[in-house]
């Protein structure tokens, strides 16, 4: 179930901070709870991908961005994630999660998000963000001109850059060896399958 509670109590918070500037990281405190975590007892790789709705939500408020696309009617979604998990984390460990936008291209903004337990770096993702309208994906000139932030367009780190690049390519279906072509599930009906390699875009 989505943590609808604990959104809004972070978005509540976040109200009563002082506006953030583009370069500058949203900081919120979580904790893992028993039922954040998986059947090996620590923190579900999906959940963690929820929770960070926690600390992304608070930093579009926070911004401005949140308040631009309301008043013109868009919306906003996520184009692209990547996640590396660093360390496992438990019940009740106490977690800061760090939240900022990295930059931007012609199409979308670029969010850098942690989770650190102490010192300590147990999760980090990077989001593809998008602000949409009727007609598809709003150019970032137009939402920093409706921010009041014309434009901010620092330059993204050469690792962004490549993984950006490496996400445009293909995406192939390799489940199978190459000379699997069809197997029967257990009601005997034939489950087609994509050959290994075979370009399914």
């Amino acid at each position: 179930m989505y943590p609808v509670g604990r959104a809004l109590l972070e978005l509540a918070l976040s109200r009563r901070l002082p506006p953030l500037g583009l370069d500058r990281p949203h900081v919120s405190h979580h904790r893992c709870w028993p039922w954040d975590l998986d059947m090996l007892g620590e923190l579900n790789n999906g959940r963690t991908l929820t929770l960070f709705d926690l600390g992304r939500l608070p930093l579009f408020q926070r911004s401005g961005m949140w308040h631009a696309a309301k008043r013109q009617g868009w919306t906003m979604t996520m184009a692209g994630a990547s996640v590396r998990y660093r360390r496992r984390v438990r019940a009740f460990d106490r977690l800061s999660m760090v939240s900022g936008f990295a930059g931007r291209d012609a199409r979308f903004f670029y969010i850098t998000q942690s989770f650190w337990r102490g010192d300590e770096a147990t999760t980090s993702a990077l989001y593809r963000a998008a602000v949409t309208d009727a007609a598809g994906v709003v150019p970032p000139d137009r939402v920093l001109q409706a921010m009041g932030r014309p434009g901010w367009n620092p330059a993204l780190p050469r690792w962004i850059v490549d993984r950006t690049e490496a996400e445009a390519a293909p995406v192939h279906a390799r489940f199978f060896s190459p000379d699997v072509t069809a197997v029967k599930n257990r009601d005997r009906h034939k489950l087609y399958v994509y050959e290994c390699g075979r370009e399914c875009n």
